[in-house]
């Protein structure tokens, strides 16, 4: 049976402005400038200031009221579009670099991709117009590193299937072999023992390149393994002969394409959004904008504006949808600015907690001074939401007097040493990395060993923990870590 029933409910909604800030927050500075070129495309209201801009009073709303009421045809008023209290020229602006700050233009590089350079070398190749068609194909396929790893029978399929191209495996076999005569060595292999193999086949031979051409071919799986006291006692050697046959192999280069740009992969330099100085003892935090320009709102859409006004207040249809719009635009343009520079503000504020919090960090560079630091203590600390310190933190890089850091770095959980004091699980893992670099290669230490050794320290840490760090940290296991 249905009924009607009264009943309230508390609900939170977002404002078109800060969802446009929270989405502006989480874009690190080439992301922004991109997305203000977007806006100034979009909005011709908003413009980039230049010299000759002359300063006029400027138009403004309350735009947060006006954006809940529809605007009738019938009964606008445009003195109502310009009596709204005036704002300062400066809110209206977004500066994001000084005068003095050095245009910088990025240099223009050209390069020979990875696949066109493959090409090329075929078309040196004494290949009939079919089979030169059907090499370029087996190019096509290989991936960035410059392997294959689809199968023959696969492409054969394909070609007839696609193309109506009839082959044999037989032939692409014969053509592969043509495509890993080219440079750089070991591109076409289908495996890393393949790619290893026709690298040092291409070797000046020498005992010891020779002994390695031996080690790849027939002893593979030993080698993976780093059984290497199977290898001394099957092929009658001294460790010394041995050694010498794995700098050749460590030498060669198990990512073939990797060493001509690939035409598939975009390399992005990294800009920081902020950069910490010292400056006389005393840490200094800067906000790198220089990539951002300076935005203002249009003169010429205000003076628009105030042309539709010196016609009076007519209810000319086509009057009040141009109103209409224009007031639209130099609205967007302006809530685009506060957003931006309030974009800064929380920037600044954000970082500028986190680099006082981790002080001793900054002053030193040591590892070891980092303290436990979680999202939730810059939030409180700030009196932000901590999903606002997270999009700060997530998609941000700092340069500092030791490099260039993303700033969720800096934050880590915390355990309890032997002392009762709080470390931070960053000092714990450099204290694991020193510990694997001083270890003896001959004779690595396992999970377990390091588990106690890290205990001896003062850091009582499970083996299964010291697993998950060493994983973090890109450390292999103790097997693989063994060297002659």
């Amino acid at each position: 049976m249905l009924k009607q029933t009264l009943s309230q409910k508390l609900s939170q909604k977002l404002s078109p402005q800060q969802i446009q800030l929270m989405k502006l927050i989480q874009l690190p500075l080439q992301d922004l400038e991109q997305r203000i070129k977007e806006e100034l495309e979009s909005n011709p209201a908003l413009e980039e200031e230049s010299d000759t801009y002359e300063s006029q009073d400027e138009f403004s709303s309350d735009a947060d009221a006006e954006s809940e009421e529809r605007i009738e045809s019938d009964d606008i008023d445009i003195d109502q579009y310009l009596s709204d209290d005036e704002i300062p020229e400066y809110r209206l602006k977004s500066n994001n670099y000084s005068p003095d700050d050095d245009e910088y233009e990025a240099p223009v590089v050209t390069t020979t991709t990875f696949y066109e350079s493959l090409n090329e070398q075929l078309g040196w190749k004494s290949l009939s117009e079919e089979d030169l068609k059907l090499a370029r194909y087996l190019v096509g396929n290989l991936d960035e590193d410059g392997y294959l790893r689809r199968e023959l029978s696969a492409i054969t399929d394909d070609l007839a299937f696609s193309m109506g191209v009839m082959t044999t495996e037989d032939k692409l076999e014969s053509l592969l072999g043509a495509i890993q005569t080219l440079d750089p060595p070991g591109v076409g292999a289908r495996d890393l023992q393949e790619c290893l193999y026709l690298q040092i086949k291409r070797k000046r031979e020498t005992v010891d390149v020779a002994l390695a051409r031996t080690i790849i071919h027939d002893f593979y799986n030993e080698f993976t393994r780093k059984h290497y006291d199977k290898i001394v006692h099957r092929l009658d050697i001294s460790e010394k002969e041995l050694k010498q046959a794995l700098e050749v192999i460590g030498k060669l280069n198990p990512r073939p394409g990797n060493s001509v740009e690939s035409g598939r992969t975009i390399s992005q330099a990294i800009t920081p959004d902020f950069i910490i100085s010292i400056v006389e003892g005393e840490l200094e935090l800067t906000l790198n904008a220089r990539n951002a320009p300076d935005l203002n709102v249009s003169g010429e859409y205000k003076n628009m504006l105030e042309s539709y006004k010196a016609q009076g207040k007519k209810k000319d249809k086509r009057v009040t949808e141009a109103a209409q719009f224009v007031k639209q635009k130099l609205d967007a343009a302006k809530w685009f600015i506060e957003a931006i520079q309030q974009r800064q503000q929380t920037l600044l504020i954000t970082m500028s907690s986190i680099m006082n919090y981790q002080k001793d960090y900054f002053l030193s560079g040591d590892e070891k001074d980092l303290r436990p630091m979680i999202l939730k203590d810059i939030a409180e600390e700030i009196n932000m939401d901590i999903s606002t310190v997270s999009r700060v933190a997530n998609s941000k890089y700092v340069l500092t007097p030791y490099g260039t850091f993303l700033v969720k770095e800096f934050f880590s959980e915390s355990m309890t040493n032997q002392d009762g004091e709080e470390v931070s699980t960053r000092e714990i893992k450099k204290i694991l990395e020193e510990s694997v670099a001083e270890e003896d290669k001959r004779k690595p230490l396992t999970d377990e060993k390091l588990a106690k050794l890290l205990k001896e320290k003062g850091y009582p840490i499970a083996r299964r923990t010291i697993a998950k760090y060493r994983e973090q940290l890109d450390i292999p296991v103790a097997r693989l870590r063994k060297e002659l």
